[in-house]
């Protein structure tokens, strides 16, 4: 049974802190300390949070840097790939798209093995805004993970990456 004290929702719960994104002293004592998918959302949440502020100083937000990123790649991704690979539905990534490219950061391009198709390619410009907030996005990373030893990151990055990616590891 969770504690009535921690349900208050006219103030901060106990160590939560009092601004978006700041870091809880200590987990209240709940059934949701010991849940993976609750710490796994709560994990992202707050990585969201700190890389959306990140990337704010170069117009971005998690989700277009995402798009941005792939585009920066050499794998030249269609809008449907973007969608897959994002878990996004396709018509989040169109919107997403349009907002790059009316920023002159992306381009649609014919798919060279499927005419039908578009890929999503960086600018010149975009390549360059990509690069600086990948730097931004690594600082942000770096302070949130920061009570990680490097081997923790390591360990929890390979785990994270056989469950987002199961038939690659």
């Amino acid at each position: 049974m969770i504690d009535n004290e921690y349900l208050c929702y006219d103030r901060p719960m106990s160590g939560a802190g009092t601004t978006p994104g700041a870091t809880p002293r200590a987990a209240p004592p709940s059934e949701l300390t010991d849940d993976l998918s609750f710490l796994l959302a709560r994990a992202n949440a707050l990585a969201l949070v700190a890389g959306n502020a990140a990337l704010s100083e170069h117009g971005l937000r998690v989700r277009s840097y995402s798009v941005l990123a792939l585009a920066a790649g050499s794998a030249r991704p269609s809008q449907r790939e973007l969608a897959e690979f994002l878990r996004l539905d396709p018509s989040q990534v169109v919107s997403l798209v349009d907002e790059l490219q009316a920023r002159g950061l992306v381009v649609r391009e014919p798919d060279p093995a499927d005419r039908r198709a578009k890929v999503v390619v960086a600018t010149e410009l975009g390549r360059a805004v990509h690069a600086d907030a990948a730097a931004s996005a690594r600082a942000a990373e770096t302070a949130l993970h920061a009570d990680l030893s490097d081997d923790d990151r390591d360990r929890l990055t390979r785990l994270l990456r056989r469950l987002a990616f199961p038939s690659t590891d």
